[in-house]
Formats: C-alpha cells, sequence, structure tokens
C-alpha cells in the first residue's frame, strides 16, 4: 500500500541524470530549430479549431524526455500537477507498475526485464515533488496506492531443535492479488469551502457476474505522501488511513501492532449505483472511465470514455465508444457524482480523450489518441489530436469532427505532429497521454513556457505488428512531453 523505498530514479542517479541530460539536448535541439536525435521531419502546417476562431501550427514546438525507465518499470498517464496558485510546487502523479514482494537491491542499475503478463501487472499510482524549473523532468517519485488487500503472508522463520533455524519457503514475486490502482486523475478539494484535501480518483477491476468491469475508487491526501481511502458507502463515507509512508526500524516495532485494512468502496452516483463501466472486458488498452476532472464555477466535469451500452455482447477489438460526462459540486459527499450524460458517439475503439478548461479562454480543449492522414508501410502513425471548442457548453465537443471515414482507424487532421519518440514506422504508439493542470484540473504550463497553451506528456509504447507479432511492452518504454500553442485565426 505505501512503498517506503525511493523512486528508481532517486535510487539510481545515473538513470534520472540520463533522462535530464535526454531532456536538456532534446529541448535544445528543437528550439535550436531542429529536431531531437532520430526525430522525423513534420508537416508545419496549420489546422482550425474553436470554431473556426483559432489555429494549431505543428513542428515548431518544444519536445524532450521526461522519464527513461528501466526495463522492470512501467510509466504511464503521467499527470503534473501545480497545487498551489502561480509557481510550484508540482506534483507528477502517474501508474507505475505493480510493485514486487521481497527486498530490493539498493543502488542496482539494472533489473530484469519484466512483461506484462498478468492482469494486475501496472497497477500502482506513484507521485513525487519537483521544483518549477524541472516541469519537464520526472522528479523522484514513491510508491503510494497499489494493492489494498492484504498481502500474502510471508512464512516465519522456524526453529528447530538447539534453536537451530529452518529455511523458509521462498517469498511471492509479486503481491498478492487486489485492487490494482490504475489511469489516476488528481484534482483539489472545495478549497473554497475550506476542504484542504487532494483527491486522487483511480481504477479497480470489480468482479461481477459477467466478467470483470472497471470501477472508480478514490483516496486523498494532504501532502501526497500519506493517503486515505474511501469506503463504507452504506455506512456512510469513511476514511481509513493505508499506514506509514517509512516504515519503523527492524526489530522496533510493537508486538501485535497492525495497520488498519482498506475496505474500498466504489464511488457511488445520485442515483446510489456504483460508478463503473458499461461492459465487461480484459486486457491492458481498456479505456472505460478513464478520463480526466475538470473543476469550472465550482463544479467538478468527470469526463470519460466507455463502451457503448449497445455494443456489450460484440467483440471486444470492434467495441465502439462514447465519450460521457458526470458533475458534482463536492467530492465528498456519499454520493458525489451525478448520472452520466452521453457527450459524443460513437468514437472508436480504444479512445483516450482528456478535457479540460482552456488557459485564459472560456473554452474546452480536448486531446485524444489518434493517427495521423497517412499511412506508413508498417501502418498507421500514432499522434495526439488537440481540438478546442467556441465556449464551454459541454454540448459543443459533440460539434467536434474528431476523426475522419472510416472513424474506425483513427485518423485526423487535428494531430499535434509530434516529433520525439517513434521511428516512423508506425510500431510505437504515442498512448496513455495526459497534460500539465492546476489544481483544479484545468490547463497549466511551467513558468519557463508561458506563451505555450499546454504541455502534454504520452508513452511511445512500442506495439506488435501488423499480423500482431513482434515485441509488445509498456515497460522500460520512455515517457516524453511536448507543447502546443494556439493563436486567433486573422483575416481569414
Amino acid at each position: 500500500m505505501i512503498d517506503p523505498k525511493p523512486s528508481p530514479l532517486a535510487a539510481h542517479p545515473s538513470a534520472f541524470a540520463t533522462a535530464v541530460a535526454a531532456t536538456v539536448l532534446a529541448t535544445s535541439a528543437v528550439l535550436a530549430g531542429g529536431t531531437a536525435a532520430g526525430a522525423q521531419t513534420t508537416d508545419t502546417s496549420c489546422y482550425v479549431t474553436g470554431g473556426g476562431s483559432l489555429e494549431i501550427c505543428r513542428g515548431t514546438e518544444a519536445e524532450g524526455v521526461f522519464v527513461a525507465p528501466r526495463a522492470c518499470e512501467s510509466v504511464s498517464g503521467v499527470q503534473i500537477l501545480r497545487t498551489t496558485p502561480g509557481t510550484g510546487p508540482l506534483q507528477a502523479v502517474y501508474q507505475a507498475e505493480t510493485p514486487l514482494a521481497g527486498p530490493s537491491r539498493r543502488g542496482a542499475e539494472t533489473c530484469a526485464p519484466r512483461r506484462a503478463g498478468d492482469p494486475l501487472d501496472g497497477g500502482s499510482v506513484r507521485a513525487g515533488a519537483m521544483p518549477e524549473q524541472l516541469a519537464t523532468t520526472m522528479p523522484p517519485v514513491q510508491g503510494r496506492l497499489w494493492e489494498v488487500t492484504r498481502a500474502a503472508e510471508r512464512p516465519r522463520e522456524a526453529r528447530g531443535r538447539r534453536g537451530r533455524r529452518r529455511e523458509a519457503a521462498p517469498p511471492p514475486e509479486t503481491t498478492a492479488e487486489g485492487i490494482a490502482a490504475r489511469h489516476p486523475i488528481t484534482v483539489a478539494g472545495r478549497d473554497w469551502g475550506g476542504d484542504a484535501y487532494s483527491y486522487v480518483f483511480f481504477l479497480a477491476a470489480m468482479p461481477t457476474e459477467n466478467g470483470n468491469r472497471h470501477a472508480l475508487l478514490q483516496a486523498r491526501t494532504l501532502d501526497f505522501t500519506r493517503f486515505d481511502i474511501r469506503g463504507g458507502a452504506e455506512a456512510g463515507t469513511t476514511w481509513t488511513p493505508l499506514g506509514k509512508t517509512d516504515p519503523e526500524p527492524r526489530g522496533r516495532r510493537r508486538r501485535g501492532r497492525t495497520e488498519a485494512e482498506p475496505d474500498p468502496g466504489v464511488v457511488l452516483d445520485e442515483t446510489g449505483a456504483p460508478v463503473v463501466g458499461h461492459c465487461q472486458g480484459q486486457g491492458f488498452d481498456r479505456t472505460d472511465l478513464v478520463g480526466s476532472i475538470s473543476v469550472v464555477d465550482q463544479v467538478y466535469h468527470y469526463f470519460y470514455t466507455d463502451v457503448l451500452p449497445s455494443d456489450c455482447n460484440e467483440p471486444v477489438a470492434t467495441r465502439r465508444m462514447g465519450l460521457y460526462l458526470r458533475t458534482s459540486r463536492d467530492l465528498t459527499a456519499d454520493r458525489p457524482w451525478s448520472a452520466a450524460r452521453t457527450i459524443a458517439q460513437p468514437l472508436p475503439n480504444k479512445s483516450l480523450v482528456r478535457v479540460a478548461k482552456a488557459r485564459d479562454m472560456d473554452r474546452w480543449v480536448v486531446a485524444y489518441r489518434c493517427n495521423r492522414p497517412a499511412n506508413t508501410m508498417d501502418g498507421p502513425v500514432s499522434d495526439i489530436c488537440v481540438q478546442y471548442t467556441a465556449d464551454l457548453a459541454p454540448g459543443s465537443l459533440a460539434g467536434l469532427t474528431w476523426f475522419s471515414e472510416p472513424q474506425a482507424i483513427m485518423r485526423s487532421t487535428a494531430y499535434l505532429g509530434l516529433r520525439s519518440g517513434g521511428d516512423g514506422s508506425g510500431r510505437f504508439g504515442r498512448s496513455q497521454h495526459f497534460w500539465m493542470t492546476d489544481r483544479y484540473g484545468n490547463l497549466a504550463t511551467p513558468t519557463s513556457y508561458r506563451a505555450k497553451a499546454g504541455l502534454v506528456t504520452w508513452l511511445d509504447r512500442l506495439a506488435p505488428g501488423q499480423a500482431g507479432t513482434g515485441a509488445s511492452s509498456v515497460f522500460g518504454r520512455p515517457v516524453y512531453w511536448g507543447t502546443w500553442s494556439v493563436r486567433a485565426v486573422i483575416g481569414r
């Protein structure tokens, strides 16, 4: 539940230094008018958005390496969060691998490569603070949330006659099955009403009669170090501490001392129904209930994707998605979220959408997974599309032209033209993107990029070939960052 070990980058300074150096080199190259090493030349044309009043131009933005994890580590869905007004401190919150059980080798520079072979693997939330000027480099982080049920107990060391020690059975390779925390979304509480907490919503697999469904869970924190888990919805909301960040020194623990056992409760909506995905499913790329939370006029807007209910009986690979919205005025209420409202449909299978209020504008910004219009010999080239709405009416998102026909191919002309990562072959997916926000989940940028409209992070995932063959992994894959700019269309 709470990882006492420091971040891999903190424990292995050379990895941290490598990530920093790569960031500096990539950024310098881009700002100088070049591209990062191995980057592709992109179209520098602009596309119109915001109801025809704005345009975004490709090819001249700053990009760099955010983190380069080891082969046994994964990083995705990185949200950079400014926790106070003005400048810093910042928090990076993201999804990581399930921690391995047993002692770790502190100071080790390498680790055995891991593959995502267990549906629970890749399920933990990590967080770390960083100063404002390092907003484009991953800070030292620690594990905060993962399985919150009791882990398998390690056998006690048995003693034979005359006090001789007998070898105990080896510890399990991974923690026991529990709630794998995925796809975290972080937002401040009602600080205008005296709530000092920040809240982290995350997803877990909930068993049902027809298979597992994604369910929405909630945690709270004052310092991003100690967390409480929400539970006990039937008897009113209760918050159970997850325990200490640092364990007591060996030999000084009190006998009989036990940590509180959290009993997570699925977050409810105003009708008393649990907030769960429409359909059962398996796999690592599910995006049901994945999204973002943005506060506008003291109302929380939770935008997320889910499978259309009518497609639940269709093959998993062909299920269409919809964009949904739930709202709340108080995240601590027993039933905080409204019933779901459909915003846009249909969207292609595995669509991943983030929505937030734009910087200094009364508009929504939407960033979503897409492919560039032209394919390579090996298939589509993945990118991230960004569009603005004409106003803050949630329904204005439905008026966007999300994809070209046929939608299932996910082609769009509204792509950013990202250069970092990938090799142009189509086998590297720019996926699990998130962005930098203020404490209310609305777009923000580092002070060194004040003129930019936003900063996005993404995972450079190696994907299977067209025939489904070849290596595929989220472990050891780098996460990049990039900016974009938007300007008014004048005289057109």
